[in-house]
C-alpha cells in the first residue's frame, strides 16, 4: 500500500525469524563485514530475526485520527464553497480547484481512513491480500488524480497569463470538464499497475525488478514529473509578472495565480520527505531492518498526508471571495435551525407576499 501505520504486534507473525510454533529461530549468519547477507542466507535483507521497532508508538494513530476528524469536514466545506463559485463564475480555475478538493477527500477516505487507520491500526494488517492490493489501486489513483489536476491548474494559469488570447478562445466549461475527466481516467489507469505494490513494512527481501519499476514509477508520476512542470510553468508566470511590473508601478499577482503558487509550493515541500525516504529505502536500507528508516517513513507519510488539508487555509488567506462564500455555506447549513426560518423550497404563505408581485418573481 502507499504507506502504513507503525509496525503492529501481529505484523511479526508472518515474518522470518519466528516459526509457526512461536519458537524463535536462529539468527541469520552474519556476513564477514556485517553489512549484507551471507551466501548461506540467500537473497535476504534481514540480519536480525525481529522487525525494526516502531519508536513513534501511537503518535501516528492520533495524528491520522485528528487529520481525518478535522480535515474531512474542512474539505467538504471547501468543496461546497468552490462548487458555488464555479457555478456562479464559470471560471476554469474554480473547476480545477473543486476537482483537486474532491481528490483530496478521496485520498483522506481511502488512504488515511482505510489504509492507515482501519487496516493498519484497527485490523492490524490482518486483511486478505486481494483486498489490500485492490485498495492499492484506489490509493495510488487518488494520489495521481490530486497531483495531475494541480498540473492542469498550472497549465490553465500559464495559458491565461502568457497566452491570454488563445486562453479566451479555447476556454469553456465543457473543455474544462473533459480535461478533468481525462485526468481522472488516466489516474485510475495508472493506479492499476500498483496492484502489485509491496507493503514496505513487510518488505524483508531485496527489491526485485518489478519493485524497483513500481517505486520509480511512483516517484516519477507523483513527484518528479509534476514538480518539473510546476517549476517550468511557475517560472514563466513569474517572469511574465515581472515584465508587467516594469511597465507599471508594481506587478499585480492575481488570486488564482497566488493560489497556484501556494498549492504547488506546499505540495513540493510536503511530499519531498516521502520521495527521499522511498529512494533511500530502495537503495540503502529496508524499513524492516532499520528503525531509523521506519521512523523516517512514518514522519514522511504524515507530512505528505498533511497536504490534503492545508489548501483550505491557503484559499482563506488569499481570497476574500472564498472566505465570504465559505461563511455563506456555513450560514445556509444552519438556517433550518434558526427559529422562524423555513427550509428552502417551502412555499410561503400568501399573506407574506407583497401585493402586485408576480408569483415567480420573489427570487
Amino acid at each position: 500500500m502507499l504507506g502504513g501505520n507503525c509496525g503492529d504486534p501481529q505484523e511479526s507473525m508472518g515474518l522470518e525469524g519466528r516459526d509457526t510454533a512461536g519458537q524463535p529461530q536462529t539468527a541469520l549468519p552474519p556476513t564477514p563485514n556485517g553489512s549484507g547477507p551471507s551466501p548461506e542466507s540467500g537473497d535476504r535483507w534481514l540480519e536480525i530475526p525481529e522487525p525494526s521497532p516502531c519508536v513513534a508508538g501511537v503518535i501516528p494513530v492520533i495524528y491520522y485520527s485528528v487529520l481525518l476528524g478535522l480535515g474531512l469536514p474542512v474539505n467538504l466545506l471547501t468543496a461546497a464553497a468552490l462548487a458555488r463559485l464555479a457555478a456562479r463564475t464559470r471560471k476554469p480555475s474554480y473547476c480545477y480547484l473543486l476537482a483537486l478538493t474532491a481528490s483530496d477527500i478521496v485520498t483522506q477516505v481511502v488512504i488515511v481512513f482505510v489504509g492507515f487507520l482501519l487496516q493498519g491500526a484497527v485490523l492490524a494488517r490482518q486483511v486478505p491480500q486481494a483486498v489490500v492490493r485492490t485498495a492499492n489501486i484506489l490509493e495510488f489513483a487518488a494520489n495521481h488524480a490530486s497531483v495531475w489536476i494541480a498540473v492542469l491548474l498550472t497549465a490553465d494559469r500559464y495559458s491565461a497569463l502568457c497566452r491570454p488570447l488563445r486562453h479566451r478562445a479555447a476556454s469553456s466549461p465543457g473543455r474544462t470538464r473533459r480535461a478533468i475527466a481525462a485526468v481522472l481516467g488516466a489516474a485510475l489507469l495508472t493506479g492499476i499497475p500498483f496492484y502489485w505494490w509491496l507493503d514496505v513494512w513487510r518488505d524483508a527481501d531485496p527489491p526485485s525488478t518489478l519493485d524497483k519499476v513500481l517505486k520509480w514509477a511512483h516517484c516519477l508520476i507523483v513527484y518528479f514529473i509534476p514538480c518539473g512542470v510546476f517549476l517550468v510553468t511557475n517560472s514563466a508566470i513569474v517572469r511574465r509578472l515581472r515584465k508587467r511590473g516594469r511597465r507599471g508601478p508594481h506587478p499585480r499577482v492575481g488570486k488564482s495565480t497566488a493560489i497556484l503558487l501556494g498549492v504547488t509550493t506546499l505540495f513540493a515541500l510536503l511530499w519531498a520527505p516521502r520521495i527521499f525516504v522511498m529512494l533511500f529505502h530502495m537503495y540503502v536500507a529496508p524499513v524492516h531492518r532499520d528503525w531509523r528508516v521506519h521512523l523516517a517513513l512514518d514522519v514522511a507519510n504524515m507530512a505528505a498526508m498533511l497536504n490534503t488539508v492545508v489548501n483550505f487555509c491557503l484559499y482563506c488567506f488569499v481570497s476574500k471571495t472564498f472566505r465570504a462564500t465559505a461563511r455563506q455555506v456555513i450560514h445556509d447549513a444552519h438556517l433550518p435551525c434558526v427559529p422562524g426560518s423555513r427550509p428552502e423550497g417551502m412555499v410561503a404563505e400568501p399573506a407574506q407576499k407583497p401585493l402586485g408581485v408576480p408569483k415567480g418573481a420573489e427570487l
